[in-house]
């Protein structure tokens, strides 16, 4: 380690908190409690995967201000319901509704996520730095029993500002009196958490457990959260 950090900052969704399986699960439980497979959708994991194809290109909109959080939420629902011939706004309304009281109240972290955490809690001062929704990411927290560890949570609603843009990351060192010297950001998305903090002039660390291949010299790349702990 090259320098000596104080403070780590981490994403949460697909970095410290299962995102994919927390997300499934709150699907899964939609598609039974209203009773998708009635309406025509008769396999859960299409249902699943067309999904998660509208939310991706959905939340890529909404980073580049296209559109409004309101829209995203109940429009990918919306879409993946016209892909099974469902016109019904109502209950894209209803499901939208559903899942984000659902999902925040999922537990599922990523394999090595809270040994990470204890192995820095006493070494580094840590933080969250996250382009989710200020409620819904701090109930994540407390449900998965990790909120305790992080003295400033910084989220997009509270900078006024959203990852890869370098408000974000300037809004965070003002908010935590880190600096450019002392921090390091921890992510799983390259364009968004690690080029936003490598352009921010951070030391950053890439979490690619699927080993996606990419052209960048970055300051630290793990495959696994647990690699973490030889870096810290």
């Amino acid at each position: 380690m090259s320098k000596q950090y104080k403070h780590i900052f981490f994403d949460l969704d697909h970095t410290l908190w299962d995102f994919d399986r927390n997300s499934a699960a709150t699907l899964q439980r939609l598609y039974t409690e209203h009773r998708l497979d009635d309406a025509g959708i008769t396999d859960f994991n299409d249902f699943l995967h067309k999904y998660d194809a509208h939310n991706q290109k959905l939340w890529d909109r909404f980073r580049k201000g296209f559109i409004r959080r309101e829209e995203l939420r109940w429009k990918r629902f919306w879409l993946t319901l016209l892909e099974f011939g469902v016109a019904d706004v109502n209950l894209a309304h209803e499901l939208s509704s559903a899942y984000l009281e659902i999902l925040p109240t999922q537990t599922q972290l990523l394999p090595y996520a809270k040994e990470v955490l204890n192995h820095c809690k006493n070494k580094y001062t840590l933080h969250l730095i996250t382009n989710g929704f200020d409620l819904t990411q701090r109930m994540k927290l407390q449900y998965s029993g990790i909120g305790g560890y992080f003295t400033e949570i910084i989220t997009s609603e509270r900078s006024h500002a959203m990852k890869p843009h370098p408000t974000i990351f300037e809004y965070a060192l003002t908010a935590t009196g880190a600096t450019l010297d002392d921090c390091i950001m921890i992510g799983d998305a390259l364009e968004v958490d690690v080029l936003g903090a490598k352009e921010a002039g951070w030391d950053h660390v890439y979490y690619n457990p699927a080993q996606l291949a990419h052209e960048h010299k970055l300051t630290y790349e793990v495959s696994c959260l647990s690699k973490l702990m030889g870096i810290l």
